[in-house]
């Protein structure tokens, strides 16, 4: 009697000119990765986030999806690496990323938001895309933000997935790891990290100045990664971050 092994070999040759390796799963493919500059949240993501691919942070205001963003830049900008912020909403603080160590000579700012302050959400989230689209495809950059924090969802769910398909080839080609930062979700399968981001306390000195934030991250999906049993809850750590006061105070 043949064994299971001979078995699933013998289906696999009559299957393999239609379906290569029908039964036998595909090698984990291992990722090159970029440190986020947060060793807790590297070692949530096992080594930061994966290069040429999308990554999305998607949180409520004060849930430190922005701290995280300027942390990994902060990371890039060191090296002598040129990166990018693709602002949707002019809320870029360019002196709250030279405090966390941007170099703002390293950095490109497409500001989409500002010329015109009566411009309607669906036309800054347009230009948003257009600006990303055109960074993507030239390539040269070591990381690119893509801030659409300020924009409401229901806009965010309206970007067709050809677009952030095109983005995904684009980031993967030009070895750019691309950091999308929103209120949801809008990637889906074309992204290959989600974090669902949450703020957990503030900490105050005085009863009166505020000195930090603790934030929790949830890692909601991780293409590149073995998937996590569904009967337990997704990674997830929690992280601190200074304010601006405090870094200028350390210093």
């Amino acid at each position: 009697m043949p064994t299971a092994a001979a078995l699933r070999l013998q289906i696999e040759r009559s299957l393999e000119a239609r379906f290569p390796a029908a039964l036998t799963p595909a090698p984990r493919t291992i990722r090159e990765t970029a440190p986020t500059g947060i060793a807790v949240v590297d070692e949530l993501l096992e080594g930061g986030f994966p290069v040429g691919a999308i990554s999305e942070i998607a949180g409520p205001a004060c849930s430190g999806r922005t701290s995280l963003a300027l942390a990994f830049l902060a990371g890039r900008t060191a090296e002598e690496r040129f990166c990018a912020w693709v602002d949707a909403e002019d809320a870029f603080d360019p002196e709250s990323a030279a405090a966390i160590g941007v170099r703002l000579s390293q950095l490109l700012w497409v500001r989409c938001g500002g010329a015109k302050k009566s411009a309607k959400s669906w036309t800054r989230l347009e230009q948003s895309l257009k600006a990303t689209d055109l960074l993507l495809q030239a390539g040269g950059f070591a990381a690119i933000v893509l801030d659409l924090s300020g924009i409401d969802p229901a806009e965010g769910m309206r970007i067709p997935l050809a677009t952030w398909f095109r983005f995904r080839q684009a980031a993967e080609r030009t070895r750019c790891p691309l950091v999308a930062l929103a209120r949801a979700s809008y990637a889906q399968s074309s992204a290959a990290v989600v974090l669902d981001a949450e703020p957990m306390r503030a900490e105050v000195l005085g009863g009166t100045v505020l000195h930090a934030g603790a934030f929790r991250l949830r890692r909601r999906r991780q293409r590149f990664q073995q998937p996590w049993n569904g009967a337990r809850k997704p990674p997830a750590s929690t992280w601190t971050a200074g304010t601006q006061w405090t870094v200028e105070r350390s210093a």
